[in-house]
């Protein structure tokens, strides 16, 4: 292992860092763009709201910055006790860093959602970045778009910035606009390091994503993976994961006609988990039923969801 990896040089003069949160309402991209910046799949992606559950960071170092990107669970209404969470999480970290991206679907016009965090991040006491996301949807006039989001910051001295997070339009200049409104600071971690969260965890979200890609919304977000154990060789690594469910009903979407679902989400997510690990992968899945996993404190706990600080 390489242990140059793990060392944290000294910060040049005028060297810029900090924590930078980007929240916003569900399916903005947010997970989309803090993969894109950092250059690697940390993050899951999926066409169904509340995608994100915890608080992962997805780190950013060049020669001059870095940046340490919290990418928040969307802000909504919760309706469970895992909601609540969630949204809590996200309202805490607005207050635990040193900038905030605010990030909205610039493709539609500004809704209630946005205003809600508008109202939020009226007390803010770090700078914001209003990011207009999702500028490849745009129609060519789309000035009435932009005006619908820039209207609910007046008087507000806010950096403004527009970039696809899917594309990569706009996303090369974005971390020097966020660099602009931090402090000069130090290294927080390595510079080869992308991500502070363990490889167990990574597989497990791999895992999750591949449940929300193959069943929609058949199975929203009543599904939490467990990592059981992992075993290394020098030309295998076996994970074994359990998917908990709180149905017997969703037990038998995952598992579908003789396997074949289960199959699929496990062929999915073996490549995606060989490319986080470089390496051969053997991936065996089998499905729990954890009935009200997600109004139970002390199972969202188990599952890795707690309340932040």
């Amino acid at each position: 292992m390489d242990e140059s990896q793990f060392t944290i040089p000294i910060a040049p003069e005028n060297f810029k860092s900090g924590f930078v949160a980007i929240i916003g309402r569900p399916n903005v991209g947010k997970s989309t763009l803090m993969n894109k910046l950092v250059g690697q799949k940390i993050a899951i992606t999926s066409p169904v709201a509340q995608t994100t559950r915890n608080r992962l960071q997805g780190i950013l170092t060049t020669s001059e910055l870095q940046i340490i990107f919290v990418d928040t669970p969307g802000i909504h209404k919760p309706h469970h006790e895992l909601g609540r969470v969630l949204v809590k999480n996200a309202q805490s970290a607005i207050n635990s860093v040193d900038l905030v991206l605010f990030l909205v679907d610039s493709s539609t016009v500004a809704g209630k959602g946005d205003r809600f965090i508008i109202d939020l991040l009226k007390h803010c006491q770090v700078p914001v970045v209003l990011g207009l996301n999702k500028v490849d949807l745009q129609p060519e006039n789309y000035q009435e778009l932009d005006d619908s989001y820039l209207q609910l910051i007046p008087g507000k001295n806010w950096s403004v910035a527009k970039f696809s997070a899917t594309t990569g339009t706009g996303t090369e200049t974005l971390p020097n606009i966020l660099a602009e409104n931090l402090e000069p600071g130090p290294y927080y971690y390595p510079p080869d390091l992308v991500t502070d969260q363990p490889e167990r965890f990574i597989m497990a979200e791999l895992i999750r994503e591949q449940i929300l890609l193959q069943t929609r919304q058949e199975i929203p977000h009543s599904v939490a993976i467990a990592i059981e154990r992992v075993e290394e060789t020098p030309k295998i690594t076996k994970v074994f994961a359990a998917i908990n469910v709180e149905r017997k009903s969703q037990k038998g979407i995952i598992i579908g006609n003789k396997g074949s679902m289960l199959k699929q989400i496990g062929s999915e997510a073996r490549q995606q988990i060989q490319k986080l690990i470089a390496g051969k992968v053997y991936l065996e899945l089998f499905v729990k039923v954890e009935p009200k996993w997600r109004q139970s404190r002390l199972r969202l706990a188990e599952f890795g969801y707690r309340v932040e600080d």
